[in-house]
């Protein structure tokens, strides 16, 4: 097990601390006012670098200005970003001694990923999930691109195979303003770098009448029972937002019971509009549910959580919400994920935008870990940290 991670290098290396706003919401542009479209920015050419000589020291803490490369990379530290380039959404898991990350739709690409032997050096690899189910709206049926609007993925190993759940419109399912519900796909593969296939008549949950569901992610409780998580779409059409739960039956493809209603809404001011992104974690009796709320495309983007000592609920917001919010060169940060490395050390994977000193977001949704501790009954993400930090 590492040191704490604020003892692992010098404090000279922190990053200074700018804090700004509060919290932004759903898969736009910059400037956008509502979540229900997404529109990821163009991604930007990346390359891999290979470990330089062990160091003793860690490198200098780098720049705010943003960069395309890889990390920069000094024998047993690196810096974020770790994927420096367009990658919204990520959703990372460990499987076969590798880490793999998937990705919101970019560069016309339904579900892009990622594989990394350390969480800091990462090989894009390609699409994970090349077609959609007959039943989306944007396949080639209905007359339009196949590659225009697939986000917030979430993969997990269930039974022999891998599962992957991930949000897409569904024509035959308006909601309350005639839209196209935005709906939960899944999709199977017997690797987790696929191809993934959507072979279902519709959708495994869609709550039109609600915005619809997206952003769904799964959580094996300790008995081996499974459950899907999702938020309601309402800040579509003027419905509040709210995470649900429900359990799934043993091959993670359908939903068995009934569905709860979490107990969480927008309803505090940092979150303004919109709440999304539930990831569920257990740590030592408590449930915790850590979610990303108010405008995705501004820097009040933020990340916070609730707690519970049931699964199902209800969970109380922690009062020191948001604890991951932005944070020059980091704006935005964001629709994060849980991961485990060797150590048994948790990271938090989320996107962040480049900070622009205006004081609005730009560029590129790049990835970001960094740790998340808890201490005394509550959690901490130690970032955005900007400054040399010892490699996973």
């Amino acid at each position: 097990m590492k040191t704490a991670h604020a003892s692992r290098k010098p404090a000279a290396l922190l990053a200074a601390a700018v804090l700004l706003g509060a919290c932004s919401g759903g898969d736009q542009t910059p400037g956008a006012t509502s979540a229900s479209t997404p529109s990821p920015a163009a991604a930007t050419a990346t390359s891999t670098s290979a470990l330089a000589s062990p160091s003793a020291t860690p490198p200098a803490t780098p720049s705010a200005t943003p960069s395309e490369a890889p990390p920069s990379i000094a024998g047993d530290w690196f810096t974020n970003p770790v994927i420096g380039r367009n990658f919204p959404d990520p959703h990372v898991i460990r499987a076969n001694d590798l880490y793999f990350a998937y990705s919101t739709t970019s560069a016309g690409i339904n579900i892009r990923y990622a594989r990394s032997t350390d969480l800091v050096e990462w090989e894009i690899v390609g699409e994970a999930l090349p077609e959609l189910a007959l039943w989306s709206g944007l396949t080639p049926l209905f007359g339009s691109s196949p590659h225009e609007a697939t986000w917030a993925p979430a993969v997990a190993e269930v039974g022999d195979g891998f599962v992957m759940y991930y949000t897409t419109p569904a024509l035959e399912m308006p909601r309350p303003d005639g839209k196209p519900s935005q709906c939960i796909g899944v999709a199977t593969s017997e690797s987790p770098d696929g191809p993934f296939v959507d072979s279902s008549e519709g959708p495994i949950v869609c709550q039109s009448d609600l915005g619809g569901s997206i952003d769904a992610t799964h959580f094996a409780d300790e008995d081996g029972t499974q459950y899907l998580l999702w938020k309601n779409d309402g800040n579509c059409c003027g419905i509040p937002t709210r995470f649900y739960i429900q359990q799934l039956n043993d091959d993670g493809l359908e939903l068995a019971g009934e569905s709860t209603d979490m107990g969480i809404s927008n309803d505090l001011l940092w979150e303004r509009f919109v709440i999304e992104a539930p990831t569920l974690w257990k740590h030592e009796d408590t449930y915790y549910l850590f979610y990303s709320g108010n405008d995705f495309a501004s820097a009040d983007y933020a990340v916070g959580y609730a707690t519970s000592t049931e699964v199902l609920g209800p969970y109380a917001d922690a009062p020191e919400n948001p604890i991951l919010r932005t944070k020059p060169p980091a704006a935005g940060p964001g629709h994060q994920s849980i991961v485990t490395d060797d150590d048994g050390d948790l990271w938090m994977t989320y996107h962040a935008w480049d900070y622009s000193f205006i004081g609005y977001p730009q560029g590129r949704r790049a990835m970001w870990i960094d740790e998340l501790v808890f201490e005394n009954g509550k959690a901490r993400v130690l970032g955005p940290d900007a400054a040399p930090q010892a490699v996973p």
